[in-house]
């Protein structure tokens, strides 16, 4: 993205924030009146499946400061990603837009300029301070608003490169993935960082005054993203008590094109069923380790002065398949990773142990948090905010979820739909030779995702309204934008070279 583009999107942001300052947002008011809008901290941790969490109904797992949380609180039992993949995903929740509007590809991306429009600057016009605690999977030059504190976390070199599988070659390449030798127990790097972000996170709300101006801040957790490395007693509140994948006879075979190559490209083809076995242990025992951390930045919440006044988010950016379909990490739009945990709590506004069934998404989150502190939102951002559900159940919902996948090991872009119990997703094609594809599941009757109703001829109308619905959300057809997506590739950015972080293709 060239110097003068970046300009314009300053320009075209300050346009649309000036009536939100003229309004007297920016600091003229007096502190009785900053301190009447909430804070907003929100808490996202990386990787977090949905369904290893006590209060979405996982009787095994140890996470009482989330049940907690959700007792306080509003549970959404089916929210999901804009991305199954940590920098896609978070530069959406950054720029409260889809991936596919914003150039958010891959984990070697950045959003248009370092000062494009962005949820932290929208609430600093609106007279919050924002604040960035924790890894966000920034490029180092990019803060898009936030002040960093704790430390500097976010020291990714994006590039802005990628490319796309060849179709036929479904061979795996150097035997099994390295990242299964790292599911051990010890102390892992995850452990670290995030030990940091909880220290980071106690000591700002210690320091924080109820006369201070509304602040939002963002704590990023890295747990229970992989390496899979936990204390052993962690580990041994699981040994042999986790049940393994569920793969129906004949099921691998009848994977998409794209999930094939995800199995391949990641090296998680004929993954032992011990290593299976433990990896899914250890993954539970470092979601209970997750939950700790949690636990001790709502703890420090809670001895703070701003206690009563703050709005506590949390979330992750996508889940974990720990085996299921053959599958590891994340990037596919199965339940296992595209669905993700979301907790909303603020006991002064909304009474807790409150549960939504609808779909909603992360940029549905966005739109709230901007809601909350009065934020001018631009109008060309997606999503709708939660509040008005949130205080009346019975309140219309748009019931509509998005996601999209363009980044590393697969073969062509991917878009999903989630309406209502309906997941459809569409493959965009690969080449003249390997034409689009299309998933279809009923999840209420098949929420294993095992039978693809999209061949079946009586779902024909079906799958064309939904597809209608996909790109009316968008904004474009998948297959325009997987062709945006890979001259974008091709292109990369115009940056001397550096040294990377650690981004590109997790």
């Amino acid at each position: 993205m060239s110097h003068t583009s970046r300009q314009l999107n300053r320009r075209e942001f300050l346009g649309a924030m000036a009536a939100g300052a003229a309004a007297g947002c920016l600091g003229q008011q007096a502190a009785a009146a900053e301190t009447a809008r909430p804070n907003v901290l929100v808490v996202m941790s990386d990787e977090h499946n949905a369904g290893v969490t006590g209060c979405y109904g996982n009787n095994l797992i140890r996470t009482p400061n989330l049940d907690g949380l959700a007792a306080r609180g509003v549970a959404f039992e089916s929210a999901y990603t804009n991305s199954p993949l940590c920098v896609p995903c978070r530069l959406s929740f950054t720029s409260g837009k889809y991936i596919s509007r914003v150039g958010a590809w891959s984990n070697d991306c950045w959003l248009p300029g370092p000062d494009y429009p962005s949820l932290p600057r929208i609430m600093n016009a609106a007279g919050y301070e924002s604040f960035l605690c924790g890894k966000m999977h920034y490029d180092s030059t990019c803060r898009y608003g936030f002040t960093e504190i704790g430390g500097n976390m976010n020291k990714g070199f994006m590039a802005g490169k990628g490319r796309r599988r060849q179709p036929d070659d479904l061979t795996p390449k150097g035997g099994l993935s390295a990242r299964f030798q790292d599911f051990h127990t010890g102390h892992g790097s995850g452990m670290t960082h995030d030990t940091k972000v909880s220290d980071g996170a106690t000591e700002f709300l210690s320091k924080r005054k109820r006369t201070d101006k509304p602040f939002f801040l963002f704590c990023g957790l890295i747990t229970p993203h992989f390496p899979l490395i936990v204390p052993e007693s962690y580990w041994q509140n699981y040994k042999d008590k986790v049940a393994m994948p569920e793969l129906p006879p004949g099921h691998l075979d009848s994977l998409p094109l794209n999930y094939k190559h995800l199995r391949a490209g990641f090296n998680v083809v004929n993954v032992p069923p011990d290593t299976v076995k433990k990896g899914r242990e250890l993954y539970y025992g470092l979601t209970q380790w997750m939950d700790e951390c949690v636990g001790g930045i709502l703890k420090a919440l809670g001895k703070s002065d701003v206690a009563d006044n703050t709005v506590v988010v949390y979330t992750t950016d996508h889940g974990e398949n720990m085996g299921e379909h053959g599958l590891w990490w994340k990037n596919c739009m199965y339940e296992h990773a595209a669905h993700v945990p979301l907790i909303v709590s603020w006991p002064a506004r909304w009474k807790g142990g409150q549960r939504r069934t609808a779909v909603c998404s992360h940029l549905d989150l966005v739109q709230t948090v901007a809601e909350l502190g009065g934020a001018k939102v631009p109008p060309d951002w997606n999503g709708t905010s939660l509040s008005r559900w949130m205080d009346d159940a019975n309140a219309t919902w748009k019931d509509l979820a998005v996601s999209e996948y363009y980044a590393h090991n697969i073969a062509s872009g991917y878009a999903m739909l989630r309406s209502g119990q309906l997941k459809y997703v569409y493959h965009t094609p690969a080449d003249e030779k390997h034409p689009a594809q299309r998933e279809l599941y009923d999840l209420k009757n098949d929420p294993g995702e095992f039978t693809n109703l999209a061949a079946k001829p009586e779902q024909q109308a079906r799958i064309a309204e939904l597809h209608a619905a996909l790109i009316k959300e968008l904004g474009e057809d998948p297959d325009v934008t997987e062709r945006r997506c890979r001259a974008d590739y091709a292109k990369g950015y115009d940056r001397k070279a550096g040294k990377r972080g650690k981004g590109g293709e997790e």
